[in-house]
C-alpha cells in the first residue's frame, strides 16, 4: 500500500503540483515573527519612551496593546476564515501584521505606536489557528508530525531569542528597526503562500 493521502471516502488526494515544504516554509516564517513580537520589545521600552517623549509607565501599553488585541482575535479567528475563507483570512492577517509592523517603526509618537501595535495584534492574531489548519490540510498523516514539529521549533525558539535579538537591535541600530524586521520576512511569507496556493490543483481546502 502507498503513501498517498486519502479523503473521508477512501479517494486519493491529488498530488500537490508544488513541494509542501513551502507552504510550512510560509506559515512557519510568518508565526516566527508573530510570536517574536511578543517579546522582542521588552528591552527597547525605556529607548522607545526616551525616543517618544513618554514615561516609563506609558511605554507598557507598547507591549499590552499587542497582547491584548492578539488575544481578542486569537478566539474568532475560525469563524472569521469560515465566512472569508481560510487562504483569504490568512493572506490577510500577514498583510495586516506587515503593513502595521512598517507604520509601528514610522510612527511619530507614543499614540501612533500603540494604536499600530493594536493592528499589528489583530493581525497576528489569526494566524496561529490558520497556520496549523493550513498545515494539517498540506501535508498527509503520515508527515503531519514533522511537519508541526518545525512549526513547533518556530513557536518555542521565537519568544526566547525575542529580548536578546531586541536589545541588539536597539543597542546597534534603533528600536524602529525591531518592528521594520518584519517587513521582508511577511513580504516573502505572503509569496510562498500565494505561489504554493496557486500552484495547488484538485483542492480547494486551504
Amino acid at each position: 500500500m502507498n503513501g498517498a493521502a486519502l479523503t473521508a471516502d477512501g479517494a486519493a488526494l491529488p498530488r500537490p503540483a508544488v513541494n509542501p515544504w513551502i507552504i510550512a516554509l510560509a506559515v512557519t516564517l510568518a508565526t516566527f515573527m508573530e510570536v517574536l513580537d511578543t517579546s522582542i520589545a521588552n528591552v527597547s521600552l525605556p529607548h522607545i519612551a526616551g525616543s517618544l517623549s513618554a514615561g516609563t509607565d506609558e511605554s507598557t501599553w507598547v507591549l499590552t496593546s499587542y497582547l491584548v488585541s492578539n488575544a481578542i482575535v486569537l478566539p474568532l479567528s475560525g469563524w472569521i476564515s469560515s465566512i472569508v475563507g481560510r487562504k483569504r483570512f490568512y493572506m490577510s492577517c500577514v498583510a495586516i501584521f506587515t503593513v502595521s509592523s512598517l507604520l509601528c517603526g514610522l510612527a511619530p509618537n507614543l499614540g501612533m505606536l500603540i494604536f499600530f501595535r493594536v493592528l499589528q495584534g489583530a493581525g497576528g492574531g489569526g494566524l496561529q489557528p490558520s497556520e496549523q489548519a493550513i498545515l494539517a490540510d498540506t501535508f498527509p498523516p503520515a508527515k503531519r508530525g514533522m511537519a508541526f514539529a518545525v512549526y513547533g521549533i518556530a513557536v518555542v525558539m521565537a519568544p526566547a531569542i525575542g529580548p536578546t535579538l531586541g536589545g541588539w537591535i536597539t543597542d546597534n541600530f534603533t528600536w524602529r528597526w525591531i518592528f521594520l524586521l518584519n517587513i521582508p520576512v511577511g513580504i516573502l511569507s505572503l509569496m510562498l503562500f500565494w505561489i504554493r496556493a496557486s500552484a495547488k490543483t484538485g483542492s480547494n481546502r486551504i
